[in-house]
């Protein structure tokens, strides 16, 4: 992958949609980093939404309706449980300058959180940017059994039913493969994106 630092003050949210039109996303190498670089790599990650599939287990997991999914109504406090260390994850990317960046996205209606509920705790979720048809997957963050991946479940039949047609993963990962996600080279990516960036859909 391709990254060039910057000093987070130059980056403001309007330049944080303008990145992700033509490919490139920010990162941090530590929670204590006070700057992010821009990531472009030449495998992109994507998740099909046609190829999408889940695990007989996880379709019996999702119909028990085992916690309350709700849209983009604790934001912050999803991005702040996915910056959290935890057992699998001892170290986070995310800083306080990606925080605010993407708050800032979400007050303008260009990020958004799928939440899991168990009565008053948030015990999974995930968020995102969403561009024209695209959307692109940040972080996920999971506090009971399944509860990031009943997330990822809700997420795609959103962005079918609103007629996305790019979920980008940014990498594949093991677990991502499960549910069909796939590496393409830069040059497909960024074809797939251009006609994404273009279409509109209903209002995630």
């Amino acid at each position: 992958m391709a990254g060039r630092r910057s000093r987070d003050q130059r980056i403001t949210p309007e330049l944080l949609l303008r990145a992700y039109s033509i490919g490139l996303f920010p990162m941090s190498d530590a929670a204590d980093d006070p700057e992010i670089f821009w990531v472009e790599p030449e495998m992109r990650g994507i998740l099909p939404l046609d190829a999408f599939h889940i695990s007989k287990s996880l379709a019996k997991a999702v119909r028990k309706k085992p916690f309350d999914i709700r849209f983009d109504t604790a934001f912050d406090a999803v991005v702040e449980k996915c910056a959290e260390e935890a057992g699998d994850r001892p170290s986070t990317w995310i800083n306080d300058t990606i925080k605010e960046l993407y708050g800032a996205l979400h007050k303008l209606g260009h990020a958004h959180s799928v939440e899991a509920w168990e009565g008053d705790a948030l015990v999974g979720g995930l968020y995102g940017v969403s561009l024209g048809s695209a959307f692109f997957g940040e972080s996920m963050f999971s506090r009971r059994t399944n509860a990031s991946k009943i997330c990822l479940v809700h997420l795609v039949e959103r962005l079918k039913i609103r007629g996305f047609t790019l979920l980008d993963t940014q990498f594949t990962t093991e677990h991502l493969k499960t549910f069909g996600a796939i590496d393409v080279p830069k040059q497909d990516y960024l074809k797939l994106l251009d006609k994404a960036v273009d279409s509109a859909t209903l209002p995630f």
